[in-house]
């Protein structure tokens, strides 16, 4: 039984999830020194982790309307989209922060497309909880 259409919103939210879990695949730093093999390392080191708990977090919410049945879901509402959009955000920005202070050549977009990328599916997981927050309620 189809409990809840999945509108514009959630439909971004998916799509912004599943391309965080991909840049956290991809490397967010690497370094390349003459004459050294380049070091290189990705979201799963220091708060970048927190990025890729927020994307199954998202996916987890998607999913939770339909796996609960007829029973209405209290986590399921715009709030607890933002409290996970404020988390990815906030450990997003300590992690690219001490990246940039560490070797600002290291995380320029040729070299760190993982960290780029996430940048761009947190953006698309704003404008997802934005259109969230405006549809209507049930």
């Amino acid at each position: 039984m189809h409990r809840r259409p999945l509108g514009r919103g959630r439909q971004l939210a998916a799509l912004a999830s599943i391309l965080i879990v991909a840049a956290c695949l991809l490397p967010w730093w690497r370094t390349s020194d003459e004459g050294l093999p380049a070091m290189s390392g990705n979201a799963f080191a220091g708060s970048g982790i927190l990025v890729f708990f927020v994307a199954l977090a998202v996916v987890a919410l998607l999913a939770l309307p339909y796996a609960a049945g007829d029973v209405p879901i209290g986590v399921d509402r715009p709030l607890s989209f933002m409290i996970i959009l404020a988390i990815g955000w906030i450990a997003f920005a300590v992690r690219a922060f001490d990246l940039a202070m560490t070797n600002l050549d290291a995380v320029l977009p040729l070299r760190a497309p993982g960290l780029w990328l996430a940048a761009l599916g947190l953006i698309l997981l704003s404008r997802a909880v934005y259109d969230i927050a405006r549809e209507p309620r049930f």
